[in-house]
């Protein structure tokens, strides 16, 4: 007999699993076991050899693929590189204003300018709060320095602006002064709950829904927020000590002027860790690639990861067909791809079909 086989690409047909075949599969461990359900969990753990050459997958071949994905991105990347882009766009920063100055006729004014630029300190965060309240001779040198505080206020506030903002270059002082607001009345909802009291979150919803579409009760955005300050703290374990200081002083630095907003996040964050132990959903990750990435591509490496290690716990948690139906394709296709979405299908398709030949119950 032969077999041809080829890479799946969406157009080759399956044929569908018939329930006698799945039966057979599960025959030598009935007679060894005595136990119907021990055998079916057994194929549902470790897949079978079905009629015409075919495999089914088990979640043993989803763990498997699971973890070359996590190791692919963990052997590929480098998290250090992104405080290495930050250090790189302010030194793109400092020299396009030296190239400005040198325009400048000599005399007093250009040389005060070019010595305030020798006395930068040559830390990132020493950097970005003396920048704040330096008059840029170069507009180019300023828009270059203000793209760089919003990209990483962006990164450092993106839980709470997932549906606005999105459209615009900048967040301007309005903006940020009622993030401070928002963050009050979001700290003061946690508050509450952490209390033992009722939080109005609907009427919460109605001021600030659109920071946070789709989240419908209060555990919901909990969730939201409370992964996306976990994908932070991994991020600052996973660099080095030498790392993490550099990087945590530079964040620290963006918000000098907004000294209101920065009392909100701080409070916010003391909240958010008396009712999420953020310390556990928080992972060092052992990163050693060569690739780099900015801050923001750092933050959406260590949250897939987060995603993965959630999806590898629900996945070891499956013991019954009924299991399977907790699991979230999409998540499976977006993390692992489709053909593993597909697996996943066919593992829920053993109970339905097992169930309407009437051999499972």
């Amino acid at each position: 007999m032969l077999i041809r086989y080829s890479r799946w690409d969406g157009s080759q047909d399956l044929p569908a699993l018939d329930a006698d075949d799945l039966l057979d599969a599960m025959t030598d461990d009935v007679l060894g076991h005595g136990d119907p359900w021990t055998a079916l969990r057994r194929l549902l753990q470790q897949g079978a050899a079905m009629p015409g050459g075919r495999r089914l997958p088990g979640l043993r071949d989803l763990l498997e693929r699971l973890r070359r994905s996590r190791q692919e991105r963990i052997d590929r990347y480098d998290l250090g590189s992104s405080l290495a882009d930050i250090e790189r766009r302010l030194d793109q920063v400092i020299a396009t204003e030296r190239a400005g100055l040198a325009r400048l006729p000599d005399g007093p004014e250009r040389s005060r300018r070019e010595r305030v630029l020798d006395a930068l300190p040559p830390d990132a965060a020493g950097r970005i709060r003396r920048l704040q309240d330096h008059d840029f001779a170069d507009p180019e040198a300023q828009r270059l320095f203000q793209e760089l505080l919003d990209s990483l206020r962006r990164q450092v506030l993106q839980p709470f602006l997932e549906g606005v903002h999105r459209a615009l270059g900048s967040l301007g002082p309005e903006d940020l002064r009622r993030l401070a607001d928002m963050l009050q009345d979001l700290e003061r909802l946690l508050r509450e709950r952490a209390e033992g009291r009722e939080p109005d979150f609907e009427a919460f919803r109605r001021k600030w829904g659109d920071h946070f579409p789709g989240a419908d009760r209060l555990d919901q955005l909990l969730e939201r927020i409370g992964r996306q300050a976990a994908a932070m703290q991994s991020l600052l374990r996973s660099l080095s000590p030498e790392q993490r200081r550099r990087l945590d002083e530079a964040l620290r630095a963006l918000f000098l002027r907004e000294e209101r907003l920065e009392a909100a996040m701080a409070q916010l964050a003391m909240r958010l860790g008396e009712l999420l132990d953020l310390d556990e959903a928080a992972r060092r990750y052992p990163f050693h690639g060569q690739e780099e990435v900015t801050l923001g591509e750092a933050l959406r490496l260590v949250d897939e990861l987060g995603r993965l290690d959630r999806l590898e716990g629900d996945l070891r948690g499956v013991r019954r067909p009924e299991d399977l139906e907790r699991l979230d394709p999409g998540a499976v296709e977006r993390l692992l791809g489709e053909d593993a979405a597909r697996d996943l299908e066919r593992l829920r398709e053993i109970g339905r079909r097992l169930e309407e030949a009437g051999y499972l119950e």
